[in-house]
């Protein structure tokens, strides 16, 4: 885990970046402490994931409400 200062989502209060070497990168926004549990939960599966796809958007939750940008990889 990094912080960064700016990821370009300053009209979205606490943006987050899930990002790995060869894997499909996510950015979300405008999250509150209400979204912590569905970001660890994303976490755990992006982590075990092959290349960060999913065939199925429900992992997501309700971040798929805050979901920026999905990013080849």
């Amino acid at each position: 885990m990094e912080s960064v200062d700016c990821m370009s989502g300053c009209t979205r209060a606490q943006t987050v970046a899930f990002r790995a070497i060869g894997k499909v990168a996510y950015l979300f926004g405008d999250l509150t402490r209400d979204d912590l549990a569905e970001l660890q939960n994303f976490a755990r599966l992006y982590a075990l994931s092959q290349d960060g796809t999913f065939a199925d958007a429900r992992v997501l939750g309700s971040l798929r409400t805050k979901a920026i940008a999905r990013i080849p990889g």
